[in-house]
């Protein structure tokens, strides 16, 4: 896509000119029209213009309300780029991201959006740069699967400082159709949410949709409801078949903050029956490929590389380090997330973050993370420690993991042991450490 194409497509002021009565934004009980919300945004651009450092990114928290919207419409426009930071980062954790960003800042392409940290294959986190045209190439493939519908609105309730939050506010800015707006997540409310707004699209992970079937036994959408996209993590059978049961649009998605949100999809078609598709079908541009049976993604809609690494080349493979396989129909069927990743309420946990974390309390000589099945969240997080001459009480451990960790990212049980299990190589053995979930307790 050209630049002064992207430029107008992510443009409030364009969408004032093309379409300045439309409903734009439902938030705080108020609805504003696109030429609301740009009369709104010039004064944002005026407020935030003096503070800004030619070329650099501009941290953001990331909350769902006006005032975030506000400043990333203003972002856009300017050419700034977002740096997205997680409302539920620890302070140390978002100290890092900033710092890291301020170091590579010169080091952006000059069509840079946002700048979103994710924990890549490596298990440390790695400022994804997603540029202009990345965004607005995943805008393309997502409407050639779903289409657009001129009284379309999306619900944002995912956090708008994840992929999944912000590609729902990029999309709806590139197609002039609605964002229905939320502070966050609400199993109970969501049913009147959707009415209220009557909203069209929705997007969840498989653990706010489980939370939701159990909130409202008797609950069926309603007819102006016409797709509701599940990714973030695996959906068990069973909840599909729930689902299914409901008679609710699902379209499977799998993707990353790497790839812009979705590469794969239920075709939406068959959204009445996702479960027969696996992860669904490649959208139009991307190029998938299995290697040693891991996932290898290229595309329009991929990153630019990561912050502070060389940047990569347009028609370089990205390696999701999910493991996965095609069918006949070019389908994917994904078996796992990274062998090692945990995924909590559809965020996703990387050992290795928590236990560099671990390793630095006091008292702790080793530790080694693991996930737990859990029918609410997917999983949980446990921990195996190793502790030193003097071991730390839980509300030592509760304290030193609080001050650097995300909720979903803390320990919920441990255990402690003399060793941690290691395979013939000497490494630790990831696969052994299940075989200790007899020995785990609740950490309080």
């Amino acid at each position: 896509m050209a630049a002064a194409e992207a430029s107008e497509a992510l443009s409030i002021r364009a969408a004032a000119r093309e379409a300045g009565a439309a409903t734009a934004l439902h938030a705080e009980g108020r609805r504003y029209s696109f030429a609301d919300l740009a009369q709104l945004t010039e004064q944002r651009m005026a407020a935030l213009t003096p503070s800004l450092a030619p070329g650099a990114a501009m941290p953001l928290l990331g909350h769902n309300d006006l005032d975030t919207l506000l400043t990333l419409y203003a972002l856009l426009e300017l050419r700034v780029p977002a740096l997205l930071l997680h409302p539920k980062l620890s302070q140390s954790e978002l100290d890092a991201e900033r710092e890291a960003t301020a170091q590579a800042a010169r080091e952006l392409p000059a069509d840079a959006a946002a700048v979103l940290y994710t924990s890549g294959t490596t298990g440390r986190a790695r400022g994804a740069v997603l540029t202009r045209a990345a965004l607005l190439a995943s805008a393309s493939a997502s409407a050639a699967n779903l289409g657009w519908q001129d009284e379309d609105c999306w619900l944002l309730a995912m956090p708008v400082a994840r992929i999944g939050g912000l590609s729902i506010v990029t999309r709806c800015l590139a197609a002039r159709r609605a964002v229905a707006l939320r502070p966050g997540f609400d199993a109970t409310l969501l049913p009147e949410w959707i009415d209220q707004d009557r909203v069209t699209q929705l997007s969840l992970v498989p653990t706010m949709l489980s939370l939701l079937l159990d909130a409202h036994p008797q609950w069926r959408p309603p007819a102006h409801l016409r797709v509701l996209l599940l990714g973030g993590a695996a959906a068990p059978p069973a909840l599909m078949a729930r689902a299914a049961e409901r008679g609710l649009p699902i379209v499977v998605t799998y993707g990353c903050t790497e790839t812009c949100s979705q590469v794969v999809a239920t075709p939406y078609a068959q959204r009445f029956d996702a479960a027969a598709c696996g992860a669904g079908l490649p959208l139009p541009g991307v190029q998938l490929r299995i290697d040693a049976g891991r996932i290898l993604v290229k595309g329009p809609m991929r990153m630019a590389g990561y912050l502070g690494e060389a940047p990569l080349a347009p028609d370089a493979w990205f390696d999701t380090g999910d493991l996965g396989e095609l069918d006949a129909r070019g389908g994917l069927h994904l078996h796992a997330r990274r062998a090692d990743l945990i995924v909590s309420g559809g965020e996703n946990v990387y050992p290795a973050e928590v236990e560099r974390v671990l390793d630095a309390c006091p008292g702790i000589r080793a530790s080694a993370v693991f996930g737990l099945s859990d029918e609410t969240w997917g999983q949980t997080v446990a921990a195996a420690l190793v502790a030193g001459p003097v071991p730390p009480s839980d509300a030592q451990l509760l304290t030193h993991v609080r001050e650097a960790l995300a909720p979903h990212q803390r320990p919920r049980r441990i255990c402690f042991v003399n060793s941690l299990p290691v395979s013939a190589a000497g490494k630790l053995d990831r696969l052994g450490l299940p075989l200790l979930a007899a020995q785990l307790r609740p950490l309080r």
